[in-house]
């Protein structure tokens, strides 16, 4: 801001044209305007980013409105207020002198004080008879009372922006939740598409959100996020109409009644556990009624990242590039060569690949990963094995944590007139009556 060539007693600093016209602003305030000074001061405290001001600046005045007895400021009034620094210090928590002079100077250049020096540059009263007030020099407090209007209009206005960000910020949570809602639909009712692009594209326009993200940035991710949400569900609520309910398969044996993988051998915490195989009599006949279900291989990924680690140049894009990177995998697992053929053979290469692929995503919960896959291959030529479950309930871990994750975001946001965030995955009443026919009855 310019500065004024004014000179300035005992090595002030010169006054600006801004401070100026705050004085002139001053000058015309009206003799019936009044503000309380406590409530002025907390819209100073929400705006002083906007005015200028620091915390301890606010600090030295608060300090200042302590020392003028009333709570209300009036234009008629003389509000000036002259503490020493030493009484001024000690309000301000005993702020050191040279800071104290330094925030002094803050509230000056941003036009919250004024200063009202004396001749020789001390700040006193001179008291007239009977005690009166005749005049002070010291800091002048009417500013508070002339942009008091202004204070709490840029308060409001900071105010409405950070509701408008935390609004926008519970509903990209909302959204994400969705999402991961409905892709995990879309990958267990086996609806056409390919899920682990989709993943990939939902997860592209979530990594364009930094840590801490503004408002604006926060606004077109939801929108990006709510037309890709859109997209799902038209696929999602297209399949479900063109479905045939007269050709449902609860009407023939080898119906599918169990899309959840956390009931079987290869759920998420029973993995690895192959007592769990033989546990009762409906576990295979489950198993055996399973369709061959093929796997894209996207989903494969997308549910075992770390096999990509071994791959050469850090990408899988065939599945002859899979069965490559897991005979790499095979020895670092401790697989014998005769297990791993095994396996291949009675589950054939691709499901022997993807397998191994869920082993190794899974190796730090597994104590004997060779007596495992045997065990798997055991199972394979009864027929009581499929690779569907197991990567769905990879699939599933990792997008339960990152429902978890979304639901600690929305919990640290939500003000206490938000609905108390649950554990479960909320999903909207229209959502869920439109998915309402991707339901199916559970087996028997």
């Amino acid at each position: 801001m310019t500065a004024v060539n004014v000179t300035t007693p005992f090595g002030r600093r010169p006054m600006t044209l801004g401070q100026i016209s705050r004085q002139m602003a001053v000058r015309a305030v009206k003799p019936e305007s009044s503000a309380h000074k406590w409530h002025v001061f907390q819209d100073i405290r929400e705006a002083r980013e906007r005015l200028g001001a620091t915390d301890r600046s606010l600090a030295i005045l608060n300090a200042l409105l302590s020392f003028y007895p009333e709570t209300t400021l009036s234009g008629q009034a003389d509000l000036i207020v002259w503490p020493s620094n030493v009484q001024l210090a000690a309000r301000a928590n005993g702020m050191p002198a040279t800071t104290l002079r330094r925030h002094i100077a803050v509230l000056v250049d941003c036009g919250l004080v004024i200063r009202r020096d004396s001749p020789n540059g001390k700040r006193f009263a001179r008291k007239g008879r009977g005690g009166a007030v005749e005049q002070a020099y010291g800091f002048d407090l009417s500013p508070i009372v002339a942009r008091a209007g202004e204070f709490k209009n840029v308060a409001e206005a900071i105010r409405d922006e950070k509701k408008a960000h935390r609004v926008a910020k519970e509903q990209l949570t909302l959204l994400r939740r969705d999402i991961v809602k409905l892709i995990e639909v879309g990958i267990e009712e086996r609806v056409p598409g390919n899920w682990g692009r989709v993943h990939q594209s939902y997860q592209a326009i979530i990594g364009r959100l930094p840590r801490s993200a503004p408002r604006q940035l926060v606004e077109d991710v939801c929108s990006d996020l709510h037309a890709l949400c859109s997209e799902i569900r038209d696929a999602l609520e297209t399949f479900a109409k063109t479905k045939n309910p007269d050709a449902n398969e609860s009407h023939s044996g080898r119906h599918i009644q169990n899309s959840n993988p956390d009931s079987n051998f290869e759920s998420e915490n029973g993995f690895g556990r192959s007592d769990e195989a033989g546990g009762n009599a409906a576990g295979p006949d489950n198993v055996r009624s399973l369709p061959k279900r093929e796997l894209p291989l996207g989903i494969v990924l997308d549910a075992c990242p770390e096999i990509r680690e071994l791959a050469q140049g850090g990408a899988i894009r065939h599945w002859r590039d899979l069965l490559a990177t897991a005979e790499l995998a095979r020895p670092m697992l401790g697989i014998s060569p005769s297990a791993w053929r095994e396996a291949r053979e009675a589950m054939g290469e691709q499901h022997a690949a993807i397998t191994l692929a869920a082993i190794y995503q899974k190796a730090g919960q597994i104590n004997n990963a060779g007596g495992y896959l045997r065990s798997l291959t055991d199972r394979a030529k009864e027929g009581q094995f499929s690779t569907w479950p197991m990567v769905m309930a990879l699939l599933r871990a990792k997008l339960d944590a990152q429902k978890s994750s979304d639901d600690r975001s929305l919990e640290r946001d939500r003000t206490n007139d938000a609905a108390e965030a649950g554990d479960r995955l909320q999903v909207s009443d229209s959502l869920l009556k439109s998915l309402k026919g991707l339901q199916r009855p559970k087996s028997r």
